[in-house]
């Protein structure tokens, strides 16, 4: 089965694409009759070099987001990884000559096609008296032994760009930036992974890999790599890339050494996470540094990928100080990130936390009965939430994330964790004042922000007193600020409708003679009644509003973990004689 795709076709996708790239820059133009994009400026070259590149199509942003002033003068495109036409790349050639340039480097990546149809328009463009230099780029350090071929053309070409393009904006000579940038080219090697392939589009994949494996030294075209290894945590996998990379035993290697001072490209083959690529960043950036490498910038983004193949390459290039400038050098081109012109080794990466406000002095006398029932009833709630964990999570699935029960159980081993640390505050309101702050900062999602808040506001009515009307008044503040917000209401299918049904009852204990376990019962069998009420309640609020309520048959997982906390309270309390 062939993979879907958002375009309007499949013949016209190439030329779809780069029309929308120019659409949406003004300082790019098509060249008629061609799959050329140029800068809108090219008069503003005149007496300077002109530097074109280009491919196959599929590798967005490159080329052609990499046009701009201090990099690319115009880019060729191909249909989907396929070398562009010869007259197309010649047309180019012409346009950049009769602008006024005076001369052009064409910028190729070491594939056999790309080499053959930029190599035969160069010989017919100096066939008709126009200067033109063609300098082939190939970092792939994948193959340990060197093909007749030589090494493929991969993400390194984009620093290529980079050196050429501060070369030509400096007013450096055609022969002169040729040489230079040739002897960049032969300081790098690129190396990519990836979990799956990627799809041409109207085609099926290029190739399948099994759940547990990984796909090492693939090239930028769907083609398979080098070996297939079995799946590893994310440092297991950049450590082995780089050990790949930089070993002495491989003929593509990049001669890095300790004391070796390297720009670091860490690139998005087309459909990675973001959050996938910044571990792999860091990752790749703790991996260098422990082996001693200075790395002088680090470059995280996608620059040239494979379609949608989610999957990352890693480019190494060594560096000094002259060429870091030109890595420096400004640039108006769309696809390269701003980084900032410091080193990344060196740098220091945290700051201090801000010092907490000093608590005051625990106003209540710290009776060991009163802190070992504490202590028993989070330790019971902790045990249940934990005990709910996989329950919460299907009963979440119906809204999407599934994640309830896991977002409760991190909550449940963050106060299991804190209560070893020592016993817990005597005083209510610090207690909830602790809690809050835990949960706040452990708990994660809306849950932890919504029993944060809950919390928070709760403690403050017991500052000043602590009997059963202080404990109405602090469920109460606890219910507004949570309805204040979350802007949910009884109602809405959410926690906050078994929390208010309890705090109904617990309006109870204001009255003079209240007894303390009489009203938590009521209150907590009213929580768990309308939890079990949520199912027939459309979602007004929370990611569960989005989702059709024919889909919601099932009691809202939020409202169920509430009810379960006041039930675990109640057992614990009852289990001591309150």
């Amino acid at each position: 089965m062939t993979s879907k795709k958002l375009v309007n076709s499949v013949a016209g996708c190439a030329d779809d694409a780069l029309a929308g790239l120019v659409a949406c820059n003004p300082s790019l133009q098509l060249l008629q009759g061609h799959r050329v994009a140029l800068r809108s400026d090219l008069d503003s070259l005149k007496g300077r070099v002109a530097l074109l590149s280009g491919g196959g199509s599929g590798h967005e942003p490159a080329h052609a987001g990499f046009i701009g002033k201090g990099m690319l003068t115009g880019v060729i495109a191909g249909a989907v990884f396929t070398s562009p036409a010869v007259g197309s790349i010649l047309a180019a050639i012409r346009a950049v000559a009769q602008a006024g340039t005076v001369g052009t480097l064409l910028i190729v990546k070491n594939y056999t096609g790309d080499r053959l149809n930029f190599g035969l328009a160069r010989e017919q463009a100096q066939a008709e008296g126009i200067p033109v230099e063609m300098v082939v780029v190939g970092d792939d350090s994948a193959f340990t032994v060197l093909k007749k071929a030589g090494r493929r053309g991969l993400c390194g070409t984009v620093l290529i760009h980079k050196v050429a393009g501060a070369l030509a904006e400096a007013g450096v000579g055609l022969e002169e930036i040729t040489d230079r940038v040739s002897v960049v080219a032969k300081a790098m090697g690129t190396l990519g992974v990836s979990l799956s392939s990627c799809s041409v589009p109207g085609s099926k994949p290029t190739f399948e890999l099994s759940a547990d494996e990984v796909e090492l030294g693939l090239g930028i075209h769907g083609e398979a790599g080098v070996r297939r290894i079995k799946m590893a945590p994310a440092d297991e996998i950049v450590a082995l890339m780089l050990d790949h990379m930089t070993s002495s035993s491989n003929a593509s290697h990049v001669p890095v050494q300790p004391g070796s001072s390297v720009v670091l490209m860490v690139n998005n083959l087309g459909g990675l996470s973001f959050l996938e690529l910044g571990i792999i960043a860091d990752a790749a950036v703790r991996s260098l540094e422990g082996r001693g490498v200075k790395i002088a910038r680090a470059l995280v983004g996608t620059f040239m990928s494979a379609l949608e193949m989610p999957g990352i390459s890693l480019t190494l290039l060594l560096v000094d100080e002259p060429l870091l400038k030109l890595i420096d050098a400004e640039t108006t081109a769309s696809a390269w990130p701003n980084v900032a012109k410091v080193w990344v080794t060196g740098q220091k990466r945290s700051r201090a936390a801000p010092t907490e406000p000093l608590a005051a002095p625990d106003s209540t006398a710290a009776a060991g009965a009163a802190s070992k029932q504490t202590v028993l009833v989070l330790e019971r709630v902790c045990t249940t939430l934990l005990g709910l964990e996989e329950h919460l999570n299907a009963l979440d699935r119906a809204a999407g994330d599934g994640d309830c029960g896991s977002t409760h159980s991190r909550a449940a081993r963050a106060i299991q964790g804190w209560l070893k640390e020592g016993p817990p505050p005597a005083s209510p309101a610090q207690l909830l004042s602790k809690l809050s702050f835990l949960l706040l900062e452990k708990m994660g999602g809306s849950s932890g922000a919504l029993y944060g808040l809950f919390l928070t506001a709760a403690a403050q009515p017991l500052k000043a007193k602590t009997d059963l009307p202080a404990w109405s008044a602090a469920m109460d503040a606890g219910l507004v600020a949570m309805q204040k917000y979350g802007k949910a209401a009884p109602g809405d299918r959410t926690m906050l409708d078994s929390l208010w049904a309890a705090g109904q009852e617990l309006q109870a204990w204001r009255s003079p003679g209240a007894n303390l376990l009489q009203i938590l019962t009521k209150a907590v069998k009213s929580a768990e009644a309308a939890a079990e009420a949520t199912k027939n309640m459309e979602a007004g609020a929370g990611r569960a509003s989005y989702i059709s309520s024919a889909r919601l048959d099932q009691p809202d997982p939020g409202a169920v973990a509430a009810a379960a906390i006041l039930r675990a309270i109640l057992e614990v309390l009852q289990s001591q004689g309150v």
